[in-house]
């Protein structure tokens, strides 16, 4: 039962993260979601301080404030003239160091571990049970990652068009009266809540992986959104299935090893991709050379 709540929540993390990963990618932003997983911290912490718990809602509305707080500073950067990857790093640090602050000098009133934002550890989900009128109705991660995941599939699936026209062209997407801004920062806050949701079960270090690692793969196999989506889905599925097996093998850091698979099966896509692989354009240029 345990290895079944294990690698459903790594599902529901590789999924959610891989739709929006997609978005990213397309957008050239993949270092905007490594910004914003770390940016958060000092959200938690003052949320934590807030509210005096650890409730679930208050941490997501921590995040989310400082997470499009993230994105509205590397963009009031970049229009000052720095260049892109200068504003993400010195916007995350900045934030991440204060958000390390926040809590070393709370240590004493603050339940929350360090290595376990950085790193996490999903083998202890389903000991995080949530109790609903007296009820057990499973790990609090699930909850929240399935939630999470259902808030995604909704805000993309209802405005799916908008979001693909302001990946691709923001100039044609401003031009057609569509607010370009406005779903941005809807990108960023769902970004947002997908990292904080994460953080008990992957951590902040390694849900940058499944922001990044399944679209990247999806993107050498697909031209096309919707079958981008659909790729990058599969191989977060494949990477957490596949993960949980090696780390069960190995004996070894189960979100570690989800990343690891996930690293292996982009080198398959880089390799062996249709339209962009490294092994069939050598073939072709072998053809050609004959």
């Amino acid at each position: 039962m345990a290895a079944f709540w294990i690698i459903l929540t790594a599902i529901l993390v590789s999924s959610a993260c891989a739709i929006l990963g997609c978005f990213l990618i397309l957008r050239r932003m993949a270092l905007v979601g490594d910004a914003i997983s770390h940016a958060v911290l000092p959200g938690i912490a003052i949320a934590f301080l807030w509210s005096g718990s650890r409730d679930s809602l208050w941490m997501l509305l921590g995040a989310t404030v400082f997470g499009l707080l993230t994105v509205f500073f590397i963009q009031t950067l970049q229009a000052g003239g720095l260049s892109s990857d200068a504003s993400i790093g010195i916007v995350f640090t900045a934030l991440f160091a204060v958000g390390v602050i926040l809590i070393s000098l709370n240590a004493q009133h603050i339940d929350l571990d360090l290595d376990c934002v950085l790193f996490g550890e999903i083998a202890y989900v389903q000991w995080d049970t949530l109790t609903l009128w007296g009820m057990d109705v499973g790990p609090r991660a699930v909850w929240m990652l399935g939630i999470t995941l259902l808030i995604i599939l909704v805000v993309v699936g209802l405005f799916y068009k908008q979001f693909k026209l302001c990946a691709f062209d923001p100039a044609l997407a401003a031009a057609c009266g569509i607010p370009v801004v406005l779903f941005h920062y809807a990108l960023m806050g769902l970004v947002s809540m997908t990292s904080v949701a994460s953080f008990e079960s992957v951590g902040s270090i390694l849900v940058v992986g499944m922001l990044i690692v399944p679209a990247a793969a999806a993107y050498l196999l697909t031209d096309q959104l919707g079958r981008m989506i659909l790729y990058a889905v599969l191989i977060g599925v494949a990477s957490s299935v596949g993960g949980y097996l090696m780390a069960y093998a190995m004996d070894a850091s189960i979100a570690g090893c989800m990343v690891a698979v996930a690293g292996i099966l982009f080198v398959l896509a880089l390799l062996l991709s249709p339209k962009h692989g490294i092994v069939l354009r050598y073939v072709r240029r072998k053809y050609v050379a004959r």
